[in-house]
């Protein structure tokens, strides 16, 4: 054992030959590194399952013999500095080095086939391999300079990946706004680093511990200073988790392609703010203040995530601020001191959204093989609908994911979300209102999104249609295979054709991916492989259609696992009795965190089950969530029948003075999440606005005084010589008369003053 532990620094380096060969082959042989692109992502799957096998293999250990394992060598020695690297196995690492590799093995399967048609594709991968890289050596880090080298390679990942169609100027503007807002946080945790290093002369997590914790307990520190360094590191975990008010980068982000948003933005990058605090807590948890800071950052946000998203049009921007929201959530109990249940949230938090952003991913698709539909349009939500029966596979998957997030059970994110509830309780009154009014609302928007894009009828808007909205076609089954139904109104002749499947020749310009034979055109920066329906003659007049399709089994594959996480990943945090002695339960995630109580301070693992508490707590909750999907539905799901035009708020207020308060009160919440909480304009108009007033100001300052002061001195000096060449004649009566004139100044100034 001791053994393998001393070979776990290999953890973050085992992927890296992958993007390496990878940039190598592009320098070295471009055109055939081109061609044979499809073989890079069975290594880039390989090395990363590797990595998920020695993680799982290290959690066991940890599990079973309750140890933690640092090694650390001295990197640069000068008199009493010494700075070391080195690594770190224990519950925290294992636990995110667990969730990183196994969703992203899943996005570089789905990816796989998504980015097939793409002419970056070997670009994607080398970004994606070296992303879970800087993740895998941040995580498993030691101290916190080696935590910040990695921690800016994920910012500059990040930056790389959602920029990653940087032709486009709407994703090449995403990607510096979240760069930049990134840099705010990044640097005040670096000052916030080296203002740890001032107090305790250590950046090791240990000793910094038990020095910080020393010099807190005797008072031999300025509280007033430890206070604004933990603020300062405390501010690097609200820009990377997006946290309020660092939040405004994430919605953006969806700029770059969906599996990114998978990976990074649901599990892994969002993720690093959570692990950087959680690292960090028995440093916050000696500080009150602080940790109430946490906790109420976190009601903040969990409540402004969850109003942000309920007038969103573009379905990956509505999960993006619900991964703020949720997020919110772990942040929140967090700072109550609720450590457990903050990384099981965590957990399965970041299997359910990552279902739900592959399952985008895969409705997205489906919606530009549509003709006339530009990336854009393929994301609205308002022009989906009555995609039941083209997806049935990622309607069903979406579904399930939907339903987890809400904290329906037996899903995963009942089991995490209701102990953060509970546990609201007892920390304060008001956050728990919040927070359980916050959980209806997370039932609502998510019903929504769900609503608005499966149920109904297909409510796209092109001219390719006989000209209704209630167009509906067969679908095609998640095998592919594929049906039709015929169209009867004003044609004279239907006849269907078989999807586009182009086969491998020597053409360069069509790939296929390593895991599926089907082979697509490469299209540049555009997703628009286009699935032909059928071609309609009409009055001699020739059309050709298209619909949407279900996915190519290399993206349900992953999402079809990613079902099964969110069934089973709730049961590593239940409480059971093995043994049925003295009424003892302890759950597998709290006998996970038993070696780092010293460093994490979890809740109390032995505890007894109060079932009656438990089934108060879970019908209260699951009474909310149900009355939050009761409303969208109300308000969403379309009924063909007399009461079509009936709806929730219809039944409570009928026409009169109160429903135009109603309509009023609604438009306001609406122009509200719509506008973004008015975060970004007053950000656009204050921030940015009154720096480039500032910027303007100190230009002309510059300019008239600095540079006024020097020119106004040479012109000075000018004129003076000028005048002086003129007066130095060489005549002495000119010179007397000079002299007497300053001698009559003088005097006439003596006798008055």
């Amino acid at each position: 054992m001791e053994h393998t532990y001393q070979y776990s620094w290999v953890i973050p380096f085992v992927t890296l030959p992958v993007p390496v060969l990878i940039g190598a082959g592009f320098l070295l042989f471009p055109t055939a590194t081109k061609k044979l692109r499809r073989l890079w992502s069975f290594p880039s799957v390989l090395v990363i399952s590797i990595v998920m096998i020695f993680s799982t293999d290290l959690t066991i250990q940890q599990i079973s013999s309750s140890s933690i394992y640092q090694y650390v060598w001295s990197w640069t020695l000068n008199n009493d500095f010494s700075l070391e690297f080195g690594h770190l196995i224990d519950p925290l690492t294992s636990i995110f080095s667990m969730l990183i590799t196994t969703i992203g093995i899943m996005v570089l399967l789905y990816s796989d086939n998504y980015m097939a048609h793409d002419q970056s594709y070997l670009r994607f991968f080398a970004y994606m391999i070296f992303f879970n890289i800087a993740m895998l050596g941040l995580v498993t880090s030691s101290n916190l300079i080696q935590i910040y080298i990695f921690w800016e390679l994920v910012g500059m990942c990040s930056y790389l990946l959602i920029g990653f169609w940087f032709t486009r100027p709407i994703a090449s503007n995403a990607c510096q706004k979240a760069f930049v807002t990134n840099r705010v946080g990044d640097f005040g945790l670096l000052v916030g680093i080296l203002g740890l290093y001032w107090i305790t002369g250590s950046f090791e997590f240990r000793d910094l511990f038990e020095i910080f914790n020393n010099l807190i307990a005797n008072n031999k520190v300025n509280f007033l200073f430890v206070i604004l360094c933990a603020v300062l590191l405390f501010s690097g975990a609200i820009a990377k988790s997006a946290q309020f008010p660092l939040h405004v980068w994430l919605p953006d982000a969806m700029e770059g392609p969906t599996p990114i948003s998978a990976l990074i933005h649901a599990a892994t990058m969002v993720a690093a703010g959570i692990f950087l605090v959680a690292r960090l807590l028995p440093l916050f948890v000696v500080i009150p203040y602080i940790m109430n800071l946490i906790a109420l950052i976190g009601i903040i946000t969990v409540l402004l995530g969850a109003t942000l998203v309920i007038a969103q049009k573009d379905i990956k921007r509505s999960l993006a601020y619900s991964t703020m929201s949720q997020l919110g959530y772990t942040m929140l109990a967090l700072g109550m001191g609720s450590s457990r249940a903050a990384l099981f949230h965590l957990i399965t938090h970041a299997y359910s959204k990552a279902l739900l952003f592959l399952g985008s991913g895969s409705i997205i698709h489906s919606m530009e093989t549509i003709v006339g539909y530009s990336p854009d349009k393929s994301q609205n939500m308002i022009l989906m609908g009555g995609l039941t029966k083209h997806i049935p596979f990622t309607k069903t998957s979406f579904l399930l994911g939907t339903l987890s997030l809400c904290g329906i059970p037996p899903f995963a994110c009942f089991w995490s979300k209701d102990e953060i509830l509970n546990d609201s309780w007892l920390y304060s009154p008001i956050f728990a209102i919040i927070a359980y009014f916050t959980a209806g609302l997370t039932a609502f928007y998510m019903f929504r999104v769900y609503l608005l894009t499966f149920d109904g009828h297909l409510n796209v808007h092109f001219q390719n249609y006989s000209g209704k909205k209630k167009s509906s076609f067969y679908s095609i089954s998640p095998w592919g295979k594929e049906g039709s139904k015929t169209i009867k109104k004003n044609f004279c002749l239907l006849s269907l054709v078989t999807m586009n499947n182009l086969t491998m020749n020597n053409n360069e310009n069509e790939r296929a991916s390593f895991f599926w034979k089907k082979t697509y055109q490469i299209d540049g920066n555009e997703r628009n492989v286009k699935q032909t329906f059928m071609t309609i003659n009409s009055f001699g007049v020739k059309s050709i259609f298209s619909y949407p399709h279900e996915s190519d089994n290399t993206m349900l594959f992953p999402m079809f696992v990613l079902v099964l996480f969110i069934f089973f990943i709730g049961a590593i945090g239940i409480p059971f009795n093995p043994f049925n002695q003295q009424r003892v339960y302890v759950d597998i995630l709290s006998k996970l965190l038993t070696p780092s109580l010293n460093l994490l301070h979890p809740n109390n693992t032995n505890n007894s089950l109060n079932w009656y508490e438990f089934l108060t707590n879970l019908t209260i909750s699951v009474s909310i969530a149900y009355l939050g999907i009761i409303i969208a539905s109300s308000l969403y799901k379309p009924v063909y029948s007399s009461l079509q035009n009936w709806n929730f708020f219809n039944f409570i207020v009928q026409k009169g003075p109160k429903r135009i308060i109603l309509d009023k009160v609604l438009n306001r919440i609406y122009d509200w999440s719509y506008n973004r909480g008015y975060i970004d304009a007053f950000y656009a108009k204050f921030l940015i606005g009154g720096t480039r007033k500032l910027a303007a100001l100190t230009h002309f300052f510059d300019r008239r005084g600095l540079d006024g002061i020097i020119n106004g001195v040479g012109i000075t000096s000018l004129f003076l010589g000028e005048g002086i060449k003129y007066i130095g004649g060489g005549r002495i009566s000119s010179y007397l008369l000079v002299y007497l004139f300053f001698v009559l100044i003088f005097l006439f100034i003596y006798y008055i003053f």
